[in-house]
């Protein structure tokens, strides 16, 4: 079981633009030949052979995710239904209770901060994997010691400005070499283990 930090990225290490919209970074979800489901069959995506092969490894591994508050509004809680995984995890100031889904879909709201929140996805997964969203909140992960991993999926653009991989205020971590790259349509995908000090 691993705590893995992830997201697509640009070059210019941004996961998205200022507006929050992604732009040319997710062009590899839909640039391939393959259709991929990643454990959710009402939204397939079309990549390459090397990225359907990494997603149905990967992804297939992952149980639970957490999330900021700020994503979870963006994307209206993908109407209930966890991108990857079974369980979603989201981080908040206050809980929103007027959601159409509340209570219904397997969303937990955590309000104690990221290491509850984070022990809450890993109670959730079991033995698989757990995913926390890059950005302020994964950087959060990063600096308070609870991240194992860190996945990119590299894409090949230059955004200019935008929200950061591992947020505004990332610390000083060192990483273990890549020790998976692969390389598909409009994407590179690398993982990479967080070395532990001490």
């Amino acid at each position: 079981m691993a705590v893995v930090l992830v997201a697509t990225m640009s070059l210019d290490g941004f996961i998205a633009r200022p507006d929050d919209s992604v732009g040319p970074i997710f062009d590899w979800f839909s640039a391939g030949e393959v259709d991929v489901h990643a454990g959710d069959e009402q939204r397939p995506f079309r990549t390459g052979r090397e990225s359907a092969d990494w997603m149905r490894e990967h992804w297939g591994r992952v149980r639970s995710g957490v999330i900021g508050r700020h994503l979870f509004d963006h994307t209206n809680g993908w109407e209930g239904r966890p991108p990857a995984g079974e369980h979603v995890v989201v981080l908040t100031h206050s809980v929103p209770t007027d959601w159409p889904h509340y209570g219904t879909a397997p969303f937990t709201f955590v309000t104690e901060g990221i290491e509850k929140a984070v022990a809450t996805a890993r109670e959730l997964a079991g033995e698989a994997d757990v995913t926390v969203t890059a950005g302020d909140v994964g950087g959060q992960a990063l600096a308070a010691g609870l991240i194992d991993e860190v996945e990119i999926d590299l894409a090949p653009v230059v955004l200019g400005r935008g929200k950061r991989f591992f947020g505004e205020d990332a610390p000083e971590v060192v990483l273990d070499d890549p020790y998976l790259v692969v390389p598909s349509a409009r994407v590179t995908h690398f993982r990479y283990r967080v070395r532990k000090i001490g």
